[in-house]
């Protein structure tokens, strides 16, 4: 199903080739979950959308995207729906016009519902995530790097990358975010070091420590993250996924205490929202 231009349409659309999210990246995207038609935590999306285009030097309307978002999250009664804002066309070349149209679209397919909590197996990246860029913390158009990291990692039989920083440090996982169990306390790298704000990594910050589950954000070595009691990566589709192995590293099959209290949390909250 894909919203575009205001309306939902079937079959091709027409597409203005010098849109510049086709031409240079210049845009972002975003993925949601839908539940029986209704996106789980849909205002921290939108806000997400709304703050990377502030980011690019340009501006969303808010209300363009829910009514995107809203109008195909009813595709499947698990949906994933992916919105992607571009700045619109511009001229040839690479500076930005002086009165961007933004272009918002939105499609949606069935998710797979064995997709959540699904543990993952994690290869560590030759492609360091540039945490200089203002991009690494933002969701553009350009995820080359994450395509590569991708299949790299899935020919040598392992599901996801697992990104270091320029510094040698712990980033990310190609579509999530890595937290380290260590002495019972979570342990997340900080946006500074490349990292997406994930709208779940934001619940665990904000609502663990009243669980009595202690939260740290800070620059994590590998030698670190191998030495963890447990790690798992958090996504909006994936919700937490309990991480396997790390390269030649692996963990028990039985889930990790403070794992399955997150677990819980995120379940509590995704039918919370839903309520």
């Amino acid at each position: 199903m894909l919203w575009y231009d205001g309306r939902i349409v079937e079959g091709p659309v027409p597409f203005d080739l010098a849109d510049r999210g086709l031409l240079l990246g210049d845009g972002m995207f975003d993925t949601a979950l839908a539940l029986d038609g209704r996106i789980v935590f849909e205002a921290a999306h939108v806000a997400r959308l709304v703050a990377a285009a502030e980011t690019l030097g340009f501006l969303v309307d808010a209300r363009v995207i829910i009514e995107a978002m809203r109008a195909v999250a009813g595709a499947a009664p698990r949906a994933a729906v992916r919105t992607t804002v571009t700045r619109g066309a511009g001229p040839r070349g690479i500076a930005p016009p002086a009165e961007p149209r933004p272009l918002v679209f939105a499609s949606a397919a069935a998710a797979n519902p064995g997709f959540a909590y699904a543990s993952l197996r994690l290869q560590v990246s030759t492609i360091a995530r540039n945490e200089t860029s203002p991009a690494s913390r933002t969701k553009t158009l350009g995820y080359l790097d994450a395509v590569l990291a991708a299949h790299a990692a899935r020919a040598e039989g392992f599901d996801e990358a697992l990104f270091l920083n320029t510094r040698g440090r712990v980033a990310c996982a190609g579509t999530g975010n890595v937290f380290a169990v260590i002495d019972r306390q979570l342990v997340t790298p900080p946006v500074e070091e490349g990292v997406l704000a994930g709208i779940v990594r934001a619940l665990l910050l904000e609502q663990a420590p009243s669980l009595g589950l202690p939260v740290q954000e800070r620059a994590l070595s590998l030698d670190e993250l191998r030495q963890a009691q447990a790690v798992f990566v958090t996504n909006s589709l994936r919700l937490l996924s309990p991480v396997a192995a790390i390269g030649d590293r692996s963990w028990p099959d039985d889930e990790d205490v403070t794992t399955a209290r997150c677990r819980e949390l995120i379940a509590r909250a995704v039918a919370a929202a839903q309520a």
